[in-house]
């Protein structure tokens, strides 16, 4: 079957509801939908395809993550922009009862405001806020990705579905081995892209002259390493699914556009190599822009919706790459 390609695109999650180690985070200030459908509409321009990122839960037997940002449906006014749509699987049990049926259910919903799907959220990583942590997580991966895509083509939408992971550092380390067990050709079939969330100089520090080749080589590694452990073929795309740099104490906002120029410059450069169709943007604005923590200010803009100075550097980078990525 023939994979959905949409050519490469951009996005941000918008809200400022994150998670931590420890559980949700919750903005100090409330969202201002008009002040964020604004920045929103500065950061695309002219840039066809930009992409909404939001986050649902499922879970038959226990309380589901609330959904976030609430009120996306204002930040779709322009044209062009859709939905990337993240289905966590949260089911603390394991049972996959209802699972497939949710994501179908999710799939109509958005119909045609939809551009992406991905299932499950970080499933190689076990923090108690991300998929990973939850079992049964790898099966609900495969079986949620053949619903997605089903009721996708079913519908004729122009939407693509996949998954995400975390970088892995251990050579031994079982997810990509296990995950290559499951992977039957429906699965593979169905494998629009495969996302990557990857944070430089956010948890583990890389001296700035470093940083552009610590980059490099994570995508390498994703592509040529993690990926064929799986038996994903080397025509499935990579998304960028989240990146980011926080400020705060010892992290200047200055820093904060240089790191994404450099990060999303490495990208743009390697998009050919490395087969790599997307680029979203943790986060629009911070959850506490006085907090101490690395997770309070990943945003580009702070609390109050005023910008940082990475604000202009993304929708510089969008203006000039996008055309170029496009045509590559």
């Amino acid at each position: 079957m023939a994979r959905q390609r949409q050519g490469f695109t951009f996005g941000i999650y918008p809200g400022g509801l994150l998670g931590d180690e420890h559980g949700l985070l919750h903005p100090v200030r409330p969202d201002d939908p008009v002040r964020i459908a604004e920045a929103l509409d500065l950061l695309q321009g002219d840039e066809p395809g930009f992409r909404v990122r939001i986050y649902r839960s499922f879970a038959a037997t226990a309380p589901a993550l609330p959904q976030t940002p609430e009120g996306w449906e204002a930040y779709l006014g322009r044209a062009g922009r859709k939905v990337d749509l993240v289905l966590q699987f949260r089911e603390p049990t394991g049972s996959l009862a209802g699972w497939a049926a949710y994501v179908r259910t999710q799939v109509r919903e958005l119909g045609g405001r939809l551009g992406s799907v991905q299932v499950c959220e970080e499933p190689n990583a076990d923090l108690p806020v991300l998929d990973g942590s939850v079992p049964g997580v790898l099966e609900a991966l495969v079986e949620g990705v053949v619903a997605a895509a089903d009721e996708v083509r079913a519908l004729g939408l122009d939407a693509t579905v996949g998954f995400n992971a975390v970088p892995s550092f251990d050579p031994d380390a079982p997810f990509w081995p296990a995950l290559g067990k499951l992977a039957d050709r429906p699965f593979l079939d169905a494998l629009d892209y495969v996302g990557l969330d990857f944070f430089p100089d956010v948890f583990h520090p890389v001296p700035a002259e470093r940083l552009a080749e610590a980059a490099a080589w994570v995508l390498h590694a994703f592509r040529h390493t993690d990926l064929p452990k799986a038996g994903i073929p080397a025509d499935v795309p990579i998304r960028i699914c989240e990146n980011g740099w926080p400020t705060g104490p010892d992290r200047p906002e200055d820093a904060q556009a240089r790191v994404l120029e450099t990060v999303l410059r490495t990208v743009a450069d390697r998009a050919g190599e490395l087969g790599i169709d997307g680029y979203t943007l943790f986060a629009l604005r911070d959850a506490d822009s006085s907090g101490g923590s690395l997770f309070h200010r990943f945003g580009l803009l702070r609390d109050d919706h005023t910008p940082k100075p990475a604000f202009d550097a993304y929708r510089r980078l969008i203006a000039e790459l996008g055309p170029k990525l496009r045509e590559s």
